[in-house]
Parts: C-alpha cells; sequence; structure tokens
C-alpha cells in the first residue's frame, strides 16, 4: 500500500481544462480583465508542464471567460480611440488590413501594431506568421520615427524585441528592449520603463537569476504609481519563479500575499492561486489547511455556479480526499471532473482525471480494477502528448509490479523511458525524476543492480543537468539502496538518514528517540540495582550467621505476637466486609436516584424544547396574521409599522427556533443567529448587492434572557440603515460587530457608511417608536448605550453577559434542517 501510495503522489500534477459556462466579467474594469486574462493563462501554462505554448494557453483563457484575446498584447498601445480592433478581434484579418490605406498618422500605426500583434502571438511558431507580424512591426517602427512619437517608438522597438525572441535572434531581441530600457531611464519614463522590463522579463526563463530581480523592479514601479493590478501580476509571476526552481515554502507564501491583495482590490477570481495552494499543501502533507482551500474553491463554485475550470476544482479536492483516505468519495469526485472535462474545450491537459481515478482505486486495494481502467480509458480517449503517454506507461508499469507481474511492469517502464527521453521542459523535470527513480527502485527489487545503477545515474545527470536539486523520500531510498549494494556503506547510511527524516514525522522520531533514552536508562538503572544487591546479600548472610542463636531465642516470641496479628487482621477484615455490604446498599440507591434524576432532567429538557417549538409556531402565526391584515390595509404608515413588528416577532422566533431544534436549551450560538437575521432582513427588504454587510461576530453565547433584547436591537439598528442611510438606492456598507473586550463584558456595535444621523437626540424624534425600543432594551440588558456620527452611523452597547447555570456544550446545529 505504501508503493501505491508513492505512485499516488506522481499523479498530483497542476490539471487544467476550458470553460464549461464563461462567468460574466463585464463587472471588471480594464485593469482587472487584464489581470484575469493573464493570471488565468499562467496557470494553464503551468500546468500544462510545457505541453502547449504560452500563446495556446492565452487562447484558452480568452475563450472559457470570452475576454478579447488582444488584451493580453495590447496592453501598451490600447486606447479608446483604437481603430480596427473589433475586426482584429472577430478574425476579419482582410478588412483589417484595407483600413490601413485609410488610416494616416498614429491610427496607422496603431494597426500596424495590431496585425503585428495577431501573426506574432498566434499559437504555434510558423515562419510565415513571424514573417508577416515583422513585416507590420518593421512598417509601425519606420512610422514612429518619421512621427518622431516617442511613445510609439518605443512600442514598436518592445514588440520587436518580442519578435526576435521568438526567431531565436536573442541578440537582436535583447538590443530593443535595452534601447527602450535606456531611454527611458535617462527620461525618467516610469511607466514606459516598468513596461519595458517586464517585456524583457517575460522572455525570460525562470532558471534566469536576472528575471527576478526585472520583476521586483517593476513591481516597484507599478506600486509607486498605483496600479495595484499591475503590481500583483507581476508579484504572482516571481511566485512562479520560486515554484519551478523549487522554493516552495517561499511560493506558498507568495501565495497567500496574493489571496489577501486580491481582496483588497475586489477581484473575486482567486480560484487559480487556492488551487495551487492546495497543491503545495498536499505536497508538504498539511491536509488540513489542502481540505480548507480545495472545498473553498467547490463551494464558491457552486455557489456562484461558475463552472469555468470546474474540472480543476473537483480534480483538487479528489487528490485530498484520497490522501485522507476517503478513496469512494475522492473516485466519484474524479469521475465527475472526467464528465466535465469531456464536454469542455479542449485544452490538451485533460487526461489527470483518469490517473487520479486510478490512484483512487489503486489505494482502495483494487489494483486489477485500476489497471482494467486505465486500459479502458485509454482505448476509448487515446493520449495525445508526449508527458500523458509517459504517464500512462508509468502507471500500467506500477500496477503490474503491484500485481507482481515482473515482465509486464518491465515493458511499461521501457515505453515510460522511450517517452520520457522526448521531454526537456523545466516544467516536467520533477516528474520525469520521480519516474527515473522508481523504475531504478524496481530493479533493485527484482535483484538486477547493473539496471538500477545505470537509471540512478540518470535521475542524477538528469538532476544536475537542469540544476535542479530534489528530496524525494524515494530518490534517498534509492541512493541508500544503490550505494549498500556497491558497498559504499557510509554514504548508504546517510542516504538512509535523509530518508528517515524525510518519511517520519518530528514528533515520530521524538517520541521514539525519547522511549529508547528511556529503555536505556532503565535497564542501566536495573543492572546496577542488581550489583548493589548481591554485595547487601553477601553481607546479610554473614550477619545472619552471628545472629542465628538471638534468632532462635525470639522464634517462640515471635510466633505468638504473629498469632495476636493474624487474629486482629482477621477481625479487620470481617468488620470491613460488613462496611463494605453496607456501602453497597447506599450506593445502588443513589445510582437509581441519579437515574430518577436523570430522567426528570431529560423531561424537563424535553418539556422546555417543547414550548420553545410552540412559541415559536405561535409567533409565525402572528406574523402570518399581521400579513393577512396588512393585505386589506392602504395607509402606507400602518403597513409600515405591521412590516416592522414582522421584523420584530421574526427577530424572536429566530431564537426559539434555534432553542427548540439545538441540544443546548439555555443559549444562543450567536455568530449563527446574527447572521441568519441579517439573511432574512436582506432578502425581506430586498436590496440585491445594493448594500453590503460586513459580519464580524466572536464565537459567543448568550442567555435567552439577553439574546432576544439584542435580537431586536439588531433589527431596529439594522432596518433603519436600510431604510435611511442609503437614500436613492445607493449603494453602502453596514457592519455588525460582536466582541469580548478586556473587560470581560460585550460590545456590540452596528455601523454604516452611508448619510449618519444627527446626535443630537434632542433634535430628534426621541418618541420615536424604534429609538425608544432601542433604548429601552440597551436598559433592559443594564448597558451602555452611544450612538454617534462617523461617516455614517454608529450604534455601540455595552452589557455585562450572563452564564446560567446549567448552560453545557453543545455541538452546532444542523443549518440546512427545516421544521
Amino acid at each position: 500500500m505504501k508503493k501505491q501510495l508513492c505512485f499516488y503522489l506522481t499523479l498530483l500534477f497542476t490539471c487544467l481544462t476550458a470553460a464549461q459556462v464563461p462567468v460574466k466579467v463585464a463587472k471588471y474594469d480594464l485593469p482587472k480583465k487584464r489581470l484575469l486574462l493573464q493570471l488565468c493563462s499562467t496557470y494553464l501554462y503551468n500546468a500544462n508542464q510545457g505541453a502547449i505554448d504560452v500563446d495556446s494557453s492565452v487562447v484558452l483563457a480568452a475563450t472559457a471567460y470570452k475576454l478579447p484575446l488582444m488584451l493580453a498584447y495590447d496592453e501598451g498601445f490600447n486606447e479608446e480611440s483604437l481603430i480596427g480592433s473589433d475586426l482584429i478581434e472577430k478574425g476579419n484579418i482582410d478588412k483589417a488590413k484595407k483600413l490601413l490605406t485609410n488610416s494616416k498618422g498614429e491610427d496607422r500605426i496603431k494597426v500596424l501594431l495590431q496585425l503585428g500583434s495577431f501573426y506574432l502571438f498566434k499559437p504555434g511558431v510558423k515562419p510565415e506568421h513571424l514573417e508577416k507580424a515583422k513585416l507590420y512591426i518593421e512598417n509601425a517602427a519606420a512610422e514612429s520615427n518619421t512621427l518622431k512619437i516617442a511613445k510609439w517608438q518605443h512600442q514598436s522597438l518592445l514588440l520587436l524585441g518580442k519578435y526576435y525572441f521568438q526567431a531565436n535572434n536573442q541578440s537582436e531581441s535583447q538590443k530593443c528592449f535595452a534601447q527602450v530600457i535606456n531611454e527611458c531611464r535617462k527620461n525618467n519614463g516610469k511607466l514606459g520603463l516598468a513596461q519595458s522590463l517586464e517585456a524583457q522579463a517575460d522572455v525570460l526563463s525562470n532558471l534566469d537569476p536576472e528575471k527576478e530581480k526585472m520583476l521586483n523592479e517593476v513591481m516597484s514601479i507599478y506600486a509607486a504609481l498605483g496600479l495595484e493590478e499591475k503590481r500583483i501580476e507581476n508579484y504572482s509571476k516571481i511566485t512562479t519563479i520560486y515554484f519551478w526552481t523549487g522554493k516552495m515554502m517561499e511560493a506558498k507564501k507568495r501565495l497567500y500575499q496574493s489571496l489577501i491583495d486580491l481582496r483588497k482590490i475586489g477581484f473575486e477570481h482567486q480560484q487559480f492561486a487556492e488551487t495551487t495552494i492546495t497543491f503545495l499543501e498536499v505536497e508538504q502533507h498539511n491536509m488540513k489547511s489542502a481540505l480548507y482551500y480545495a472545498l473553498k474553491s467547490v463551494k464558491r463554485m457552486e455557489r456562484e455556479k461558475d463552472y469555468t475550470f470546474a474540472e480543476i476544482f473537483y480534480m483538487r479536492l479528489g487528490d485530498v480526499y484520497n490522501l485522507y483516505g476517503h478513496n469512494l468519495e475522492a473516485l466519484q469526485l474524479y469521475e465527475k471532473s472526467i464528465e466535465i472535462a469531456k464536454n469542455n474545450i479542449n485544452s490538451g491537459n485533460w487526461y489527470k482525471g483518469f490517473f487520479g481515478a486510478v490512484a483512487a482505486l489503486a489505494l482502495k486495494g483494487q489494483t486489477k480494477e485500476a489497471l482494467a481502467y486505465i486500459n479502458s480509458m485509454t482505448a476509448k480517449y487515446p493520449p495525445k502528448i508526449t508527458f500523458d503517454k509517459m504517464s500512462v506507461a508509468f502507471i500500467k508499469a506500477n500496477c503490474y509490479e503491484a500485481l507482481e507481474k515482473n515482465i509486464e511492469a518491465e515493458k511499461y517502464f521501457k515505453e515510460m523511458d522511450f517517452y520520457a527521453k522526448q521531454l526537456n521542459a523545466p516544467e516536467t523535470i520533477r516528474e520525469v525524476a520521480h519516474q527515473y527513480t522508481m523504475m531504478a527502485l524496481f530493479y533493485i527489487k527484482t535483484n538486477r543492480p547493473a539496471a538500477a545503477q545505470l537509471y540512478t545515474d540518470k535521475v542524477l545527470a538528469y538532476l544536475k543537468g537542469n540544476n535542479t536539486v530534489s528530496n524525494s523520500e524515494n530518490l534517498k531510498m534509492l541512493l541508500y539502496k544503490t550505494d549498500s549494494i556497491k558497498g559504499n556503506y557510509k554514504e548508504s547510511l546517510r542516504h538512509f538518514q535523509d530518508y528517515k527524516k524525510i518519511s517520519d514525522s518530528v514528533h515520530g522520531i521524538t517520541k521514539n528517540q525519547q522511549i529508547e533514552e528511556l529503555k536505556i536508562e532503565y535497564e542501566t538503572l536495573n543492572k546496577e540495582q542488581k550489583i548493589k544487591l548481591l554485595g547487601e546479600q553477601s553481607k546479610f548472610q554473614e550477619s545472619e550467621l552471628q545472629k542465628s542463636k538471638l534468632l532462635n531465642n525470639v522464634s517462640i516470641g515471635s510466633l505468638i505476637l504473629l498469632l495476636i496479628i493474624i487474629g486482629l487482621l482477621f477481625n479487620r477484615y470481617r468488620l470491613k466486609q460488613k462496611n463494605h455490604a453496607k456501602l453497597e446498599i447506599k450506593e445502588r440507591e443513589i445510582n437509581q436516584k441519579n437515574i430518577n434524576l436523570r430522567h426528570l432532567l431529560d423531561e424537563k429538557e424535553w418539556l422546555l424544547k417543547e414550548v420553545h417549538h410552540r412559541v415559536k409556531n405561535n409567533l409565525q402565526t402572528v406574523i402570518s396574521l399581521l400579513s393577512s391584515q396588512a393585505a386589506y390595509l392602504n395607509n402606507d404608515m400602518a403597513l409600515s409599522a405591521i412590516k416592522n413588528s414582522q421584523h420584530r416577532i421574526h427577530s424572536m422566533s429566530l431564537i426559539h427556533q434555534k432553542l427548540y431544534k439545538s441540544d443546548n436549551i439555555a443559549t444562543i450560538n450567536m455568530p449563527i443567529y446574527i447572521t441568519d437575521l441579517v439573511e432574512y432582513l436582506k432578502e425581506s427588504f430586498s436590496i440585491g448587492q445594493r448594500i453590503r454587510f460586513e459580519i464580524k461576530v466572536d464565537e459567543l453565547e448568550l442567555d435567552v434572557a439577553q439574546a432576544i433584547p439584542l435580537g431586536l436591537i439588531l433589527n431596529e439598528a439594522i432596518t433603519n440603515s436600510i431604510k435611511y442611510a442609503f437614500p436613492d438606492n445607493g449603494v453602502g456598507v453596514v457592519g455588525v460587530v460582536l466582541e469580548k473586550t478586556e473587560t470581560d463584558r460585550y460590545l456590540l456595535v452596528i455601523s454604516d457608511n452611508g448619510i449618519g444621523i444627527d446626535t443630537n437626540l434632542k433634535d430628534h424624534k426621541t418618541d420615536s417608536f424604534g429609538m425608544s425600543l432601542i433604548k429601552g432594551l440597551s436598559e433592559d440588558l443594564e448597558g451602555e448605550f452611544v450612538i454617534e456620527n462617523n461617516k455614517g452611523t454608529v450604534l455601540k452597547l455595552e452589557f455585562k453577559p450572563e452564564h446560567p447555570l446549567n448552560k453545557k456544550y453543545v455541538k452546532k446545529p444542523d443549518l440546512n434542517s427545516e421544521d
């Protein structure tokens, strides 16, 4: 099973496919649309591990989210007056070319740059496309030089630098970038400098140290210019560098920071960072964090019905379930991922759902079924790219090895080797190295040390040639075994120690060491005690000889004394038996009384629950009666009064509903109650997305006597904010905070950023029912009530909590249950 687990870990690749239903991104401004396109395409490119080029990943992202493809390439020359953009986006290239004949000056340069970008960034590098791109870019450069406009000269040179890079003329490419960078530095053109440095960094390898330096400078410039979306985009590029250079902890820290930055700018598409965090946490066996972010992505996707790239998130959750041992649930998620992927745009890398399903079956001990599954799926959907062909062969080899069919296993290991030789992308280094490692371990297992050494050397040479360090558990095991076979026991021991450090948790090792230390200490002390005892016995025997006469004299006296003691002990034993019998009778009586009291307590709890249930139903009846009465009223004030009364009654009804559904009949869980109350008020007033609620409630439970007035205060304050804080259907934020202060009191703060309220209560309707109700309820709570005007209305209530005697720990109620 351990080997099957190792086999499964190799299948934890980053996954991808195209969208099922494109997300509505119309609400994003242009910078956020560019950020979405860049983050998504970068993720897809890295996920494919060299199987597709950068431009193909951009096409997939743009298609999935229905964004203009040129958004990824025309940042330096995209303006509102950009002519010909619609024609090029729709593929009407001939009409765009005809537009050139009627364009002059800057408009002509813009069309030339767009046409150059169109041909330069088409998926796949074809000579005819490059030639057309060069023609349009050079014409744009010539027109720019004629007009002597620095902006268009720089944009033409940057695009020309990208052309030379794709044409494998690195020296000319660097010259173009360097010219623009030097001119921008000389003229102190901050934005132009950031764009030119970013353009040069984009064409450099992730293994080039200069790339990180350039991107750091780009980030600082964009931050100074206040272009937060661009800063975040380049921050993610450095994160990608850390990921592919093996700095996993740094990459993970930056991903967490990226989530914070994206939330600050209101960017909702955080799933690409979250699924990468899940991948890293799985590799580091931080399963709690991995499960959190995997579930977070799936829940948000299902809640918002945004199934773009849904197969990624279902498969990632399946990975986590597999490692938790929930293989059946994992298999269901993999099958769901596969079904979604088959019906979407072919991204070229949706095969990995098969690998996860095979892993789930293998971990369940169904190796034969796993082998049959991969055979049937590959027959129906043959792998098309080299990486998938290599992985399929590797999976089959592992399955046959687990079934102890070594001839078939070796056949597929060699097939895996055939495809691995064709892969040279840096994104595939770890997977190829791992598969060669497992192949070498197979040869050790089958007693073929020469073959094992051959592939061990290949692994080490492969890692060294790609400047990659691996701390793989399996690699350390391989080096330990190969050195042991060669008789190099010193190195073998070192590698075995490294292997143990990786495979054992720190706590497990420490615990084992403590046990061993205690065993050694105990055995040493035991031996010392035995030696000391033997010496004392020797001395004792000598003294016994000397005292033998004395013992004979006192033996009769001792015998008499012994008989007396035995008589006393027997008498004590009889008394003890009698007392024990009395205690048993008493204990049975007490136990019976406890049982009776327990029954009475249970009956009391059920009666209280029934009371709460009936109170809740009666309050609901009152609400219904008020609704019926409202249907016959035409007076707006009367209707408003009835509506307010319904809200107040609902806040009380909700408390009784929580009580009869909970195991705890004395207290109310405030985070759940306040959240439900706010959701009810949002639905009642039909505010949609106009007003956003920010709720921060500590894990507090209040007595019913305090929860009811507090709920009424919340109802009045939030209702007032919704109705009066944002006139003319304005937008805003309402905040609700309930927390415990340092003085062991509770503080309730209800605020909004609306038009505010005059805090001089003398000028207000102090006799208004709502305000009177809030003040009266605050007095009932013996709390300190304050109303402020601080960029909106702020209500504060500080009160001392009550702690009922029968409060007990209970599990959270099921929020999905219905009456």
